[in-house]
């Protein structure tokens, strides 16, 4: 018919149009059904690494056993739900609880040491101690994404808060070019004497005056001053001073935040490191470490878990907030880990009266931020929480899904002292072996 288009004519232009845009007759090609590749996510840029130093109980924080009976949960058998269904976590926990959708729990750790060191080692380096004395994973990140990555900062790249582990949270092989610059002192108090930046009983107005003096006293300094003699002295000189006076200094200071914030991390020293890492990272900082003595709970395990989980559940949840509020959640990776968990029987014999011993074989972590999927449970343990009976995670596992996330190659090498090239993970073996790195949180 004039003016209309035939069944022909239809099928001739159906044609074209399918070439055009890639669909037949019949409907769109496999090629244009292909739904277009996920865009990859930026990777993280900082760590926040919170050390439970002493090894917290699985059962008292992510992995709660209620049906397993007094003598595995003792006082604490209640668990909560949280903001995301099917997770239940302890009842000490209740801020975090209303935020569990911004984090992951990896409840299937293990590594069946129980020794204080080994397993500190362990879990700061993903190795078994032997010929090598290798770096923490905190000094790796500050090796590929401080020192040797064009880092700009002021303040050191790898920062511990407040008091340093030694050997097993530490530089090892590398040197002490990428070892952690330790605070010492108390965040918490005003001011916060940062070990070699504030000193104490030393005013401001007294550090201002004493370098005025300096600076009147400095003849030679004075007499060089055209010859370039002393560049590099005076630029060493003027970050020294930067950190100490200048707006590098402030990045310690939780006196510059706002009552309101410094309220919801908590005025104590727990709550305060969490406020300064954050404050750290802010900076550009990529790696700080908050080591928190207290939770080897040998002995009145319930009473400590009473007085330790309520400051570190408004903290974390602050931080978490705090974070996911100024923009930084997603290029910050926070990470919950001590190096073991407890026994889950309890000891009630003499001389412990209620306390947890050691425990490797089966223990829990967290992981937030940093591009990690939020509200998700990796691995199961039995009803006991005594040993792993899904997923298994190893440490290696656990410090090359951080690495991951960070943009750190996985076939990057070191180089010893000894001029050997070693790879910057070497899988666990055996009994320790674990399924890989955690690609269900996104890596």
């Amino acid at each position: 018919m004039h003016g209309t288009l035939g069944r022909r004519d239809f099928l001739k232009s159906a044609g074209a149009l399918g070439a055009l845009f890639g669909f037949g007759a019949r409907g769109f090609s496999a090629e244009a059904a292909k739904p277009a590749p996920a865009p990859k996510k930026p990777f993280a840029k900082s760590v926040i690494q919170i050390w439970f130093w002493g090894g917290p109980s699985q059962i008292e924080t992510w992995d709660p056993k209620p049906a397993a009976g007094y003598d595995y949960c003792g006082q604490l058998a209640a668990p909560i739900d949280t903001n995301v269904d099917g997770l239940k976590i302890c009842e000490l926990m209740p801020n975090l609880a209303k935020c569990a959708d911004a984090y992951s729990v990896i409840r299937s750790v293990r590594h069946f040491q129980n020794a204080h060191e080994t397993g500190s080692y362990l879990v700061q380096t993903g190795r078994l101690p032997g010929r090598y004395v290798f770096p923490c994973a905190g000094a790796v990140v500050s090796k590929f994404r401080g020192a040797d990555a064009g880092y700009k900062g002021v303040v050191p790249p790898y920062i511990v808060l407040t008091e340093p582990q030694g050997r097993f949270s530490e530089a090892g092989f590398l040197g002490s070019k990428y070892k952690p610059f330790a605070t010492g002192g108390n965040p918490a108090s005003v001011p916060f004497e940062v070990e070699g930046i504030v000193a104490r009983g030393i005013t401001r107005a007294r550090q201002e005056s004493r370098r005025a003096l300096l600076e009147d006293l400095g003849t030679f300094k004075k007499a060089l001053a055209s010859s370039g003699y002393l560049k590099q002295s005076e630029l060493a000189v003027e970050q020294a001073y930067n950190l100490i006076l200048g707006d590098a200094g402030k990045i310690f200071d939780v006196a510059t935040e706002s009552d309101k914030v410094r309220d919801a991390y908590g005025r104590n020293k727990f709550g305060c490191s969490c406020l300064v890492a954050r404050k750290l990272v802010e900076s550009g900082v990529p790696y700080v470490t908050i080591n928190y003595p207290g939770w080897d709970t040998h002995k009145s395990h319930f009473q400590e878990m009473r007085k330790l989980m309520p400051q570190t559940d408004r903290a974390v949840s602050a931080l978490i907030a705090d974070l996911r509020e100024r923009g930084l959640f997603d290029s910050t990776i926070i990470w919950w880990s001590g190096e073991f968990g407890r026994t889950p029987r309890i000891q009630w014999e003499a001389p412990y009266s209620g306390g947890r011993g050691h425990w490797g074989d089966a223990f829990s972590m967290m992981l937030s931020g940093g591009g990690f999927e939020g509200g998700k449970v990796v691995g199961k343990t039995d009803e006991r929480a005594e040993k792993v009976v899904e997923r298994p995670v190893s440490p290696c596992d656990l410090i090359g899904s951080i690495y991951a996330r960070l943009g750190i190659p996985s076939d990057a090498v070191l180089r010893t002292p000894q001029g050997e090239t070693v790879g910057l993970l070497e899988e666990n073996e055996g009994d320790m072996k674990g399924d890989g790195i955690l690609r269900e949180l996104g890596c």
